[in-house]
């Protein structure tokens, strides 16, 4: 797990989960987003989560924007259903 983005509105988490040992399967893993707003999460997985980074690949190589940044992440967030629940 590693924080990949923190602003005064989203947080974005990569989860890598390597294959087991010996085995040939590829590794999975995605991103977890959470609106800190809306207090709600969602978890990209698959294409989806391709799709997110080569977005965010693509903005980042355009320069430092944090606004477009965070909107384009908002973007993704409109799919969000699972609240965030503090334990």
């Amino acid at each position: 797990m590693q924080m990949l983005y923190n602003s005064d509105h989203f947080v974005v988490v990569a989860f890598e989960v390597p294959a087991p040992e010996g085995q040939a399967t590829p590794a999975r893993g995605g991103y977890e987003i959470v609106d800190k707003f809306a207090r709600k999460e969602i978890y990209l997985q698959g294409a989806l989560a391709q799709r997110f980074q080569q977005g965010v690949q693509a903005l980042v190589e355009q320069g430092p924007n944090p606004e477009a940044i965070d909107e384009f992440i908002g973007g993704f967030t409109e799919l969000a259903q699972q609240p965030v629940v503090l334990h």
